[in-house]
C-alpha cells in the first residue's frame, strides 16, 4: 500500500543534462523501498527543453512533491536535499588531437605571463630591489651589484610559497584539503546558482506550484 511507502529525494542544487526530456531521476537520488513507486518515480518527466526556450530553468520541489502527490497521493514524500533544481541544458563537445592541446598550450601561456607580469610589477611598485639594496649594504656592510644571496633566497621562497599556498606539485595534492582555488570556485558557484534562483523567482520562471 502507497499509505505505508515513504519517498526520499535528495536534488542537487546544479544538474547538467544533454538530453532534452529531464526525468526526476536526473536531478539527484531517489530513495522507495517500493519498488515500483521508485521506478515509476524515477522516470516521471520534470520537464523538456526546447530549442526555442532557455536552456536553464529552474524548479521547486514542491513542484516535484504535487507531481508525485498526484501519482500517489497516499504516499508519504521527505525532501532531504535543495528546495530548487538548477537545470541546464548542455551540449559536451569532445575535442581531441591538435585542437585540445594547443588550447591548453594557449591556458598555459595566459596563466604563465599573466601571473609572472603581476608578480614584476607589483615588486616594482613596492621597490622591492631598492628595499634588497638597502638591506644587503646594511648587514654585509657594501653596497649591492643587484643579485645577491637575498634575491635567490626571495625567489626560491616564492616560488616554495606558491605551491604551498596552492597545494599542488604538478597534478599531486600535497594535503587533503581543499586548495584556496577550489575554496573560492565553490564560493563562486553558490553566489551563482543562488543570484539564478532568486531571479527566476522574481521573474516568475520557476517551475513551481500555482
Amino acid at each position: 500500500m502507497a499509505s505505508q511507502e515513504t519517498l526520499y529525494l535528495k536534488l542537487d542544487r546544479n544538474v547538467e543534462v544533454e538530453k532534452d526530456d529531464v526525468q526526476l531521476s536526473d536531478l539527484g537520488k531517489v530513495v522507495c523501498t517500493n519498488k515500483d513507486i521508485l521506478a515509476h518515480a524515477k522516470t516521471m518527466k520534470i520537464y523538456k527543453f526546447k530549442d526555442t526556450k532557455p536552456q536553464r530553468q529552474v524548479v521547486s520541489v514542491m513542484k516535484i512533491i504535487e507531481s508525485l502527490q498526484t501519482m500517489y497521493p497516499d504516499l508519504t514524500i521527505d525532501n532531504i536535499g535543495e528546495t530548487e533544481v538548477i537545470m541546464e541544458k548542455v551540449k559536451v563537445k569532445n575535442e581531441k588531437g591538435f585542437m585540445q592541446w594547443l588550447k591548453i598550450a594557449f591556458v598555459s601561456l595566459i596563466c604563465f605571463f599573466g601571473t609572472a607580469f603581476t608578480i614584476m610589477a607589483f615588486h616594482n611598485d613596492i621597490g622591492i630591489n631598492k628595499v634588497f639594496m638597502k638591506v644587503y649594504e646594511m648587514i654585509a656592510g657594501q653596497a649591492s651589484d643587484g643579485f645577491t644571496i637575498l634575491e635567490v633566497a626571495y625567489s626560491i621562497g616564492l616560488a616554495v610559497g606558491i605551491i604551498v599556498f596552492f597545494n599542488h606539485i604538478g597534478g599531486r595534492r600535497i594535503t587533503k584539503d581543499p586548495t584556496p582555488i577550489e575554496v573560492e570556485m565553490r564560493i563562486y558557484e553558490d553566489d551563482v546558482n543562488n543570484a539564478l534562483v532568486e531571479t527566476a523567482d522574481r521573474e516568475g520562471k520557476t517551475i513551481d506550484v500555482s
